[in-house]
């Protein structure tokens, strides 16, 4: 028989009849496990209800609201949900398809970790590497970081180069070193926030089976730290090279709003196509980042048109995107149509990524329902 299969962090093992999350048993009636057996043993592939009841019940007649809940009992024991699926696709009056990216484990007899001696290269011992709860954990956590790393940092270059040429390409001779400054301060700005709160969207689907509240606490405490940590470091900066600091900077709170709408996207968008992940992200931290305008927090846009006011020096002008949106100075129209528009671009960056790199999804992966 083969196997074992790894999926996410699950390893299920057809020889000793065994389904562990991180190591841990997971119990299931034995028509169940026949039944995910069945499944992952082909993923990607579906699977008829003529199959699951020739192989799973033996030919004996029973109803299809016997394979109904025996799914139901799966997806309870993976965290998975029918209407979101990361794991088991429904295709209506068909059957089932295992949608998760499958790994061939390698089994490892009974007792042999006990008795087992390391290889040797010349006289230095060579220990084997292990991959245990603790380390994929890690790795989890590592990729995702990753991911929100790269993602946000896209989203900083593209919003700085935006207010480069708006505020910045028409002042002159400096104008293409000042644009490349401001693309790589909102550049780094953005890696820092998407590593943070992708580490928070990893803690989250690490220590859970993948439930909202967890992804809206894990991405919202990224941010709010990564936001009060990048507030205290750039007040200290201009502090010490200029002797004084902007009033108005982003900070905590608006980490924490953008970084709970990245949970909420990353959330809805597991085993949906990438367009919807783009959507997803978009809408909800864009209206995150409308919201903090609203209430009076400021995105990058904000925190430029403030710098500027207060340092009358500063090369920074945002009086053609404010003039744009009918104002004479960057006032509350402006702060709120940019940070949505921020929110937007970061969200969709940020979502996308962390989709891809949480399912680890090719191209073209069928969407749930569908």
């Amino acid at each position: 028989m083969a196997g074992p299969y790894r999926f996410d962090r699950y390893v299920l093992d057809p020889a000793d009849r065994r389904l562990t999350e991180d190591g841990q048993t997971v119990a299931l009636p034995g028509r169940c496990l026949d039944a995910l057996i069945l499944l992952v043993a082909e993923p990607g592939r579906l699977v008829t209800k003529a199959r699951f009841m020739s192989e799973v019940w033996n030919g004996v007649p029973v109803t299809d609201e016997a394979l109904t809940q025996c799914v139901r009992t799966l997806r309870k024991a993976l965290g998975d949900e029918a209407g979101r699926a990361s794991f088991i696709q429904t295709v209506p009056r068909h059957g089932y398809r295992f949608i998760a990216p499958v790994e061939q484990a390698e089994a490892t007899p009974p007792g042999a970790a006990s008795i087992a001696t390391p290889p040797t290269v010349g006289s230095t011992a060579v220990t084997p590497a292990v991959s245990g709860p603790g380390t994929r954990f890690v790795e989890r956590l590592i990729g995702l970081g990753r991911a929100g790393l790269i993602g946000g940092g896209v989203a900083g270059l593209v919003g700085g180069l935006i207010y480069g040429f708006a505020g910045v390409a028409d002042g002159g001779g400096g104008a293409v070193s000042g644009l490349l400054v401001l693309a790589a301060l909102t550049s780094g700005v953005g890696m820092v926030g998407g590593a943070g709160v992708g580490f928070g969207v990893g803690a989250a689907a690490a220590a859970s089976k993948r439930r909202l509240p967890w992804f809206l606490i894990g991405g919202a405490g990224g941010g709010l730290v990564v936001g009060a940590v990048v507030r205290l470091v750039g007040l200290d900066a201009f502090s010490l090279l200029f002797g004084a600091a902007p009033t108005a900077m982003t900070g905590a709170g608006e980490g924490l709003m953008l970084g709970a709408a990245i949970g909420a996207g990353v959330w809805i968008a597991r085993g949906r196509t990438r367009r919807v992940a783009l959507l997803a992200g978009a809408v909800l931290t864009g209206l995150a980042g409308v919201g903090a305008a609203l209430l009076g927090g400021r995105l990058m846009g904000g925190s430029l048109a403030a710098l500027a006011t207060q340092f009358p020096a500063a090369r920074v002008n945002l009086n053609q995107v404010s003039s744009l949106l009918g104002e004479a100075t960057f006032g509350p129209v402006s702060q709120m149509v940019t940070a949505g528009l921020e929110g937007a671009v970061f969200g969709a960056a940020m979502v996308l990524a962390l989709d891809l790199e949480l399912l680890h999804r090719p191209t073209g992966r069928p969407a749930a329902g569908e």
